[in-house]
């Protein structure tokens, strides 16, 4: 890996394989990194976040997680990002200490939501005590206010966010305020931070506003589908752009009416890629045969401008 390189493009939030039974299933990671590699064209990843079911998990087996995606990411990933937010301050810093240890290109955090922040300095003191502990990589903010309740803006957030924390390198910015993200790219120009985003169906709006890439569940099975509409919006081709999005959005807004989740999004990759992703941990119960079915027979009819 070179985890120096400015991290940018899509960033796949990787899924917790596990067993039947609920454990967490390291066997098939080095299968998963070389599908989404060859298959998806993605070389990055950002592990134990949402998607991955990171607060559902308990400290070893976070770390286990985390290890086995640095090693079998070693030569073939630019960049695996460690989600190591958590409740407790203590386990996030424990988290962090562990990341940096094994080689970690970086590492992000999403804010505490239960004793929740409820202002800037609040906010900035814990991501700082978890940052302070993995001194030498890169710290990334893990915006995402629809789960944790906290809408601290990140436009408030990043000013002057270097003095506290000097490994600060972006932000997952998973919410719909385009305003704030808009005004945070436009007020850090000059400290090329990298603005990431997380909502899949409006990508090609936070494109437009200048973020640099995305971190999001269907670059797991769309990865090769979206990287084709960076490439058309970069070129600049903006009618193709759009009829990616537009397809991406017509299959995503077909799922979301279905009910979709973490536990759909498992069962969607384990379908495509055919690596069994296994149920979620409760509470979150497994996708229903019928989900599985209609969501395959979706994404199968869709006639992508590249002829697949």
């Amino acid at each position: 890996m070179t985890p120096r390189k400015k991290l940018q493009g899509l960033v796949a939030a990787t899924i917790t394989p596990m067993t039947p039974d609920g454990q967490i299933n390291l066997s098939v990671i080095h299968q998963y990194v070389d599908y989404l590699v060859s298959e998806q064209n993605i070389k990055n990843v950002f592990v134990n976040g949402t998607t991955g079911e990171g607060l559902s998990l308990n400290t070893e087996e976070r770390k286990e997680l985390a290890e086995e995606w640095v090693c079998q990411g070693k030569d073939k990933l630019d960049h695996v990002i460690i989600h190591v937010g958590a409740l407790s301050l203590t386990e996030s810093q424990e988290l962090a200490r562990h990341a940096a240890a094994i080689g970690a290109s970086g590492i992000a955090v999403i804010a505490p939501f239960f004793f929740s922040p409820t202002n800037k300095d609040e906010l900035i003191a814990f991501l700082q005590k978890v940052a302070s502990e993995a001194p030498a990589v890169p710290f990334y903010y893990y915006h995402i206010p629809p789960l944790t309740g906290v809408k601290i803006r990140v436009e408030e957030l990043l000013d002057g966010i270097k003095e506290w924390i000097p490994t600060f390198q972006g932000v997952k910015f998973s919410d719909t305020d385009l305003l704030d993200l808009a005004q945070c790219i436009n007020k850090n120009e000059r400290q090329q931070f990298a603005f990431l985003y997380g909502v899949d169906e409006q990508l090609l709006s936070a494109l437009a506003i200048g973020a640099n890439g995305a971190v999001g569940s269907t670059y797991n099975y769309l990865g090769q589908k979206t990287n084709l509409m960076l490439q058309a919006f970069a070129k600049p081709d903006l009618a193709l752009a759009q009829k990616y999005q537009f397809l991406i959005g017509e299959f995503l807004n077909f799922v979301i009416k279905l009910g979709f989740g973490v536990a759909q999004i498992k069962a969607i990759m384990t379908s495509v890629s055919g690596i069994p992703m296994g149920p979620p941990r409760l509470p979150l119960v497994g996708a229903s045969e019928e989900f599985v079915a209609k969501a395959k027979a979706k994404l199968n009819s869709i006639g992508w401008p590249d002829g697949d």
